[in-house]
């Protein structure tokens, strides 16, 4: 399957996650994470059709922001084992890595794109029990 991610959107990705090079976060790595998050079009079209099928209406529009916050919680992750502490007199803080890499995971959560639900009525209207009777949903039911 040939990916659909730009490379304008993995610099763009880079830049959000501090990592100018990829001598850590390889480009196939990064288009892994974009496309984790999909999302509807300008034109309110979903990456996927009704039948799970990859739409070909769909422009390629992705949630940079989620995937930003993903990577910001690895990397806190990678320096959660360091921590405070005093010897010799002194005062040794290097929690504050890990501390800053959480603000900055929950600064890009918080402004990720919103999420969508698609809902589904059921049963469809002139069709309970095969018969041509009008649906209401919220009427009660009858005895």
């Amino acid at each position: 399957m040939t990916t659909l991610v730009t490379a304008a959107q993995i610099s763009q990705l880079r830049r959000k996650i501090a990592e100018p090079t990829d001598a850590i976060y390889t480009d196939a790595v990064l288009t892994t994470y974009i496309e984790t998050y999909p999302h509807l079009d300008q034109w309110g079209e979903e990456y996927l059709d009704a039948w799970g099928e990859v739409n070909s209406e769909w422009e390629p529009t992705y949630d940079l922001n989620a995937a930003a916050g993903d990577l910001w919680e690895e990397k806190a992750s990678a320096v959660a084992s360091k921590f405070d502490f005093n010897a010799d007199g002194g005062n040794y803080t290097q929690s504050q890595q890990y501390e800053q890499y959480m603000k900055q995971c929950r600064f890009y959560r918080a402004r990720r794109m919103p999420t969508t639900l698609r809902l589904i009525k059921s049963p469809e209207e002139g069709r309970i029990n095969g018969t041509d009777e009008m649906w209401i949903g919220n009427l009660p039911e009858s005895g």
